[in-house]
């Protein structure tokens, strides 16, 4: 099933505008980058692209508000993103929601050079 959107961290080394080239690639033109306070917007085709940095300590959060993108899924995007730009990636393994509980909330997928695995990942204070 076809997740509502999409959001993936990606380590401190990639800013928005290497996700922007990327993005233009696959979603179509990229709109100007406007800032309000620490977060970054755009539109990539008709996708609404959100882009806060340092979201969770040294990684940078990447949302797609929208279903209507080339992935089903949080994990398939990732997958593009690591090879594309050769940066750790993070994902949730599905859509979480909060009738799961906390105890999957820090349930991750993390895709680098040595490959694609499933991690306990603590982003909550």
């Amino acid at each position: 099933m076809r997740q509502p959107d999409i959001e993936i961290y990606l380590k401190e080394s990639v800013t928005y505008k290497d996700v922007a080239d990327w993005l233009s690639t696959v979603l179509g033109t990229c709109s100007e980058w406007t800032q309000k306070g620490q977060v970054w917007k755009c539109t990539v085709g008709k996708v609404p692209v959100t882009w806060m940095p340092k979201a969770v300590g040294k990684w940078n959060s990447l949302y797609l508000e929208s279903d209507q993108t080339p992935w089903d899924d949080d994990i398939a995007c990732a997958r593009d993103a690591f090879k594309a730009l050769n940066v750790e990636v993070r994902c949730a393994p599905g859509t979480w929601v909060e009738e799961e509980g906390e105890e999957t909330a820090d349930n991750w997928i993390r895709i680098s050079a040595d490959g694609e695995e499933e991690i306990t990942w603590r982003t909550g204070s």
